[in-house]
């Protein structure tokens, strides 16, 4: 499947994401945007693509530069976590990204999947040039998988809430409140093929822990992407040995196997700041509500020849 990955990068998530995708066989990926887009974060991009040989477009949500805070020679810690650097050395600074609306105007089609890890910028200028320049093409886009969004009470049956979020309806929603103009054209437009939305109300249940670890080194002949997730986490759970919440990988993995997932078909609403979902058949847009564990291991670890 072709897939572009719209990300961020200020956890670990994001970036095993990219590796996965980069190197899973049922994957094709064919861009990637980021958001803010500092020359930071598109030297870590550069760099995992780098890795697998790929010279594929990289676009960026803040393409001048120029405004970005801070000297040529500083990390943006709040927009690329430190584990970054600790794990994989110093990795430069990069500047090679297009605008992050123009590279999905020119890549996003009908028979490509979008992924996004993080708020909703790029797709939300995507829409806004689509407007001045594609009003009258509906339904000319391919499917929208995004972590994000919540839902509660009256969408995912009592037995499956988390407790944290036990008897909630809305709840605040990183990626989504990120740009909650964006993510309300997204919800708003007809042009995606469908829309699922791979929750906190699931994926704050999923945990790569020292079990889960083990489980992807006895991968036997693992692609590089796999490799990288190894490295990776074996750095972070020296620090963290109760484990990382995998909310993007679940997102990845769900869209290369959608069945990995129990979805309803819902609206997304915002309120006082947070989200929830009310259920509403033929909305075209879908939430989890539960997922398969051996599924999502079965397709994270999942091996071919591709990058191997």
């Amino acid at each position: 499947m072709d897939v572009i990955f719209d990300m961020e990068t200020g956890d670990p998530d994001d970036f095993m994401s990219l590796a996965l995708l980069c190197g899973h066989p049922r994957v094709n990926i064919i861009a990637v945007t980021v958001t803010p887009g500092t020359p930071h974060q598109i030297g870590v991009v550069r760099y995992c693509l780098d890795r697998f040989g790929l010279d594929i477009p990289v676009g960026a949500f803040n393409i001048d530069h120029r405004k970005a805070r801070g000297t040529p020679d500083e990390r943006y810690v709040k927009c690329v976590s430190e584990w970054h650097y600790r794990t994989f050395g110093d990795i430069p600074p990069s500047k090679d990204a297009s605008d992050g609306g123009d590279i999905l105007y020119d890549e996003f089609y009908p028979d490509v999947t979008l992924i996004t890890g993080g708020p909703l910028k790029n797709v939300g200028s995507l829409l806004d040039i689509w407007e001045r320049t594609c009003s009258n093409r509906p339904n000319k886009l391919g499917p929208l998988v995004a972590q994000g969004g919540f839902a509660g009470e009256g969408v995912v049956p009592p037995d499956k809430q988390l407790p944290k979020f036990k008897g909630m309806v809305t709840c605040p929603t990183y990626n989504l409140n990120g740009d909650p103009k964006s993510a309300q054209k997204v919800l708003d437009s007809p042009l995606f093929a469908s829309k699922h939305f791979v929750s906190k109300n699931v994926c704050h249940g999923v945990v790569y822990d020292r079990e889960m670890h083990e489980q992807v080194k006895a991968v036997p002949n693992p692609h590089l992407g796999l490799q990288i997730i190894m490295e990776g986490m074996e750095n972070y759970l020296r620090r963290h040995p109760k484990g990382k919440k995998f909310h993007d990988p679940l997102a990845v993995c769900c869209a290369i196997n959608p069945s990995i997932g129990t979805w309803a078909e819902v609206e997304l609403y915002r309120e006082r700041g947070q989200w929830g979902s009310r259920l509403k058949p033929g909305s075209g847009t879908w939430i989890i509500v539960d997922y398969d564990r051996d599924k999502f291991i079965k397709t994270l670890t999942e091996t071919g020849d591709a990058h191997a």
